[in-house]
């Protein structure tokens, strides 16, 4: 977290408990002043008073090029009038209404564009608010799916080392990221497996094709269904393009048509997470369509979704899913208070039909090729720039102390919080998105740049100028070029 102005206050006098909010925040000199639990008890964050397009305002007066988009969020920009449109139109209409006894026209309409959107390959939309919360219900109705089926035994689930599913405890058990997990492993489930990710810049041996990559990836998925017992897995669940816990890793051609070949084989599903990956970041609106005409039977979106102007994600089930419901209790056992919510689908309507309508599809694939170009330009070069990787506007940069040995730097650098930080000073005015475990779940470093399909080509120059100035300067100020 970058450096911040912290306001102190006198402490309490040692005789008086605080016994408000303002006496409770005068007590805390030792930490931050706000009384939000921030990530980080000891500093506050800077403050984003304003938004103007692609750029935070914060209190100090910095004008901040949101490269990021926040969390591969921001897609559409800021402040679009088209979506503030929908939302109060909506606010006049109808706010909430609980999804276990009603309908909403917006979440109707949300559902029907996004089936659309998938050429009716996709059969049902279930709308919730995070993430998170996506993979927790994908995960359910996959058990429920196959408890319809008669198949009760079904309970195990495969994913990928390196991997992140969602914060919530049924999410973080399906992610694989070593130091996410560690502090909670006593409290996640025992019933889901990890197999290698599909990440050639580490995972390929020396010499070997694509190709034997993958048929590799395969019987080490396969093996794995033999150990569990194939007909206790309920699905194997993967990201078509890893986001933060590997910085934009792809697949290589043919990996996801092989692992759908083994689920197919065993009768599982395939699960693919697009919360961060999906809704256009990738150039094609759903990252699947990109995968050898492999769909998934169960998928999750998000941030993308609604471009946070409204907390809003979604699960989608294929016809197939929707089947054995249909022709057996009818009822997904699970529901949540702001499922549906009318407002929040209203602004990812607006946000969808805007993609469309301005042709942002192709105009984050040509954004995309002048990042990927200008990145590999500047940096493939670099002596501690490992691997630069992606897909349209989804873009990481892996650092390393040993180009040839890919050794990644010690924890202690902090290098991929390093650049962040720099990034953020008056010189630079740019936020890039860290992250870290990139070689093992603990060492390895990245920045990922997920910038808004609305950049003219002067604004992506500009963006793509700064971030690798960033990185060409902290690496120069700690005098290792």
């Amino acid at each position: 977290m970058a450096p911040a102005t912290v306001v102190s206050a006198d402490p309490a006098p040692a005789a008086t408990k605080p016994t408000s909010s303002t006496s409770t925040k005068q007590a805390a000199t030792t930490a931050g002043s706000s009384n939000v639990f921030h990530n980080s008890t000891l500093q506050d964050p800077h403050t984003v008073v304003a938004a103007d397009r692609h750029h935070l305002i914060l209190a100090n007066g910095q004008r901040v090029l949101d490269a990021t988009g926040g969390a591969a969020v921001a897609c559409i920009g800021q402040s679009d009038q088209r979506v503030k449109q929908a939302i109060a139109e909506q606010l006049d209409k109808v706010q909430y209404c609980h999804a276990l006894f009603f309908g909403n026209t917006p979440s109707e309409e949300l559902a029907n564009e996004l089936i659309d959107s998938t050429g009716g390959k996709m059969a049902k939309v279930f709308i919730v608010s995070s993430g998170s919360e996506a993979m927790e219900a994908a995960m359910k109705l996959t058990r429920q799916y196959f408890v319809e089926l008669s198949q009760p035994q079904r309970t195990q689930f495969i994913a990928r080392h390196e991997s992140y599913h969602g914060i919530t405890l049924g999410a973080l058990s399906m992610g694989g990221h070593k130091f996410r997990r560690e502090l909670f492993k006593p409290m996640l489930l025992n019933n889901i497996s990890h197999v290698s990710p599909c990440n050639p810049y580490r995972g390929k041996h020396d010499g070997e094709s694509d190709e034997a990559y993958v048929a590799r990836l395969a019987r080490e998925l396969d093996d794995e269904f033999q150990r569990l017992g194939p007909e206790n897995v309920c699905a194997f669940v993967a990201e078509p393009v890893v986001g933060a816990a590997l910085g934009c890793v792809p697949s290589v051609p043919g990996y996801f048509r092989a692992v759908k070949s083994v689920c197919d084989k065993y009768g599982a599903l395939l699960i693919m997470d697009e919360v961060m990956c999906g809704m256009g970041r990738t150039g094609t609106l759903h990252a699947w369509q990109q995968e050898d005409g492999v769909v998934p039977d169960i998928q999750t979106i998000g941030k993308g979704l609604g471009a946070g102007y409204m907390p809003i994600a979604a699960v989608m089930a294929n016809q197939k899913v929707v089947d054995a419901f249909n022709n057996g209790t009818g009822s997904f056992r699970h529901g949540q208070t702001y499922q549906g919510h009318a407002i929040a689908s209203a602004a990812a309507l607006a946000v969808q039909r805007i993609i469309k309508s301005d042709g942002l599809l192709p105009r984050a694939q040509h954004l995309g090729n002048i990042l990927s170009s200008v990145l590999i330009e500047r940096l493939a070069s670099h002596p501690f720039v490992g691997n630069i990787r992606g897909r349209g506007l989804f873009w990481g940069i892996e650092f390393v102390a040993d180009k040839k040995t890919k050794e990644p730097f010690d924890l202690k650098e902090k290098i991929s919080m390093a650049v962040h930080d720099r990034g953020l000073s008056t010189k630079w005015n740019i936020s890039l998105f860290p992250g870290t475990g990139t070689a093992d779940g603990y060492k390895g470093d990245h920045i990922l740049l997920a910038p808004p399909y609305t950049l003219t080509d002067e604004e992506m120059l500009d963006l793509v100028h700064r971030a690798v100035g960033v990185v060409e300067e902290e690496f120069r100020e700690r005098g290792l070029v």
